[in-house]
């Protein structure tokens, strides 16, 4: 099973990736990768007692994912730098603070050495205890720096043992960094209480969940994932809205992260030359249990209060995203004296309705992805003055027309039947 928690986002990714030239001609736009870095995946592997089972094909879990490792290691493309992290690994141990720290960089983050990859890891023995969210915590460390795609791929058969650390709040700590690092976890064993937690994780940074039973299964899994983080990718700029609208930060097309508390406000601020559209969405993501019913609603507003158009949105708990937008085209006018192009500032404010149960962490806030995308309006101002209708009026009119002729003779023929048949 692979939950995919975030399709909207990846609409959002790939429009900004083909609208970002238009507002940064010049250098790289907001958002997007320069490739001076090469992608980078650091593989995070369970080595707890737990993965002796031999329950995967006949064999133990521990065989079936050296086998996939080695597979993997083989396809892995060129220009992926590639590292392997282990947890468990080390302290076979009963003292659960020495068992918390056994997180290990088995093979360091790099150009990848095959030989020495599959040497490393054909020495690993199932022995402790799994401490995921301090191998997370590292393995953000062992991605640090470059601005190429960063991917962690969590394999592991059973669920932290070293809470109050919570993998999931550690999972929403990376992802509040604004680092664009993606979580994807794989589960070897089909437990329900596994898979709530690796989803979690997942979830937080946008990641992806699957439920593994079978050699081939984790072999096939992994190696896409590694392919993904070669593929080019928008990585979401980390902005920080505020909470009035003299005071929000200046957006140009791109695509923008940030964290929104409950029931919170954040404005942001776009400038608009005559003749521009603003095109603009936005998506927040329930990574933590939430209330059914919520909703998200975007506003612009010129700096003076006055609204220009809204999109508003509603969610009713059966998806973990719930998204909207607007379009705000800027009319050609010129300023009285100066005859230039008219420039106005347009102020997009998010407001979201989510709420939870007591108990529910409210910090960090819910994940908030924001497209901006200033691209020049339809040459005919007429092209936009009717959304979704524009020159179609005169469609509506005939049908109208049309309809009510057709009525008329409807009317007319059903008369003359009666009469015949009052005659008759």
């Amino acid at each position: 099973m692979i939950r995919r928690t975030r399709p909207v986002v990846g609409a959002i990714a790939l429009l900004a990736a083909l609208t970002a030239g238009i507002a940064f001609p010049a250098g790289a736009a907001a958002g997007e990768p320069t490739g001076e870095s090469a992608p980078k995946v650091d593989l995070v592997l369970d080595v707890s007692g737990s993965m002796r089972a031999k329950d995967i094909d006949g064999q133990s879990r521990m065989a079936a994912a050296k086998q996939a490792f080695n597979e993997v290691l083989d396809a892995t493309p060129e220009e992926v730098q590639l590292g392997i992290r282990t947890l468990g690994a080390d302290y076979p141990g009963d003292d659960r603070k020495e068992g918390c720290k056994d997180t290990a960089q088995l093979y360091p983050v790099g150009p990848l050495d095959r030989t020495e990859a599959k040497t490393a890891v054909a020495t690993l023995v199932p022995t402790g205890w799994t401490p995921i969210g301090p191998a997370l915590l590292q393995a953000a460390d062992d991605l640090d720096g470059g601005d190429g795609s960063k991917r962690i791929v969590l394999i592991s058969d059973g669920e932290d043992t070293c809470a109050p650390l919570d993998p999931c709040e550690v999972a929403r700590e990376i992802a509040a960094k604004g680092i664009g690092l993606t979580i994807d976890t794989l589960g070897l064993v089909p437990n329900a209480k596994l898979s709530r937690q690796l989803s979690c994780i997942a979830e937080a940074t946008g990641g992806t969940y699957t439920s593994i039973e079978h050699q081939d299964e984790l072999t096939d899994r992994v190696n896409e994932l590694v392919d993904r983080a070669a593929e080019p990718v928008v990585t979401p700029v980390a902005v920080e809205g505020a909470d009035a609208c003299e005071r929000a930060p200046e957006l140009r097309s791109g695509l923008y992260t940030d964290r929104q508390e409950f029931g919170q406000q954040r404005w942001y601020r776009v400038d608009l030359l005559a003749g521009q559209e603003l095109r603009a969405s936005v998506s927040v993501a329930a990574d933590r249990a939430v209330r059914p019913d919520h909703g998200i609603l975007m506003r612009a507003v010129t700096l003076h209060g006055r609204e220009i158009v809204r999109g508003e949105a509603t969610g009713n708990g059966r998806t973990d995203v719930v998204s909207t937008g607007l379009r705000h085209p800027k009319p050609e006018l010129d300023d009285d004296d100066s005859g230039k192009p008219a420039a106005e500032t347009v102020c997009l404010g998010v407001t979201t309705s989510f709420s939870a149960d007591a108990g529910v962490k409210t910090t960090p806030g819910l994940p908030l992805e924001l497209t901006v995308d200033v691209v020049d309006g339809p040459d005919n101002a007429s092209d936009v003055a009717s959304y979704g209708l524009g020159r179609g009026w005169w469609l509506l009119g005939a049908l109208v027309v049309t309809g009510f002729l057709a009525g008329l003779v409807w009317g007319w023929l059903s008369r003359w039947r009666v009469a015949v048949w009052r005659t008759n």
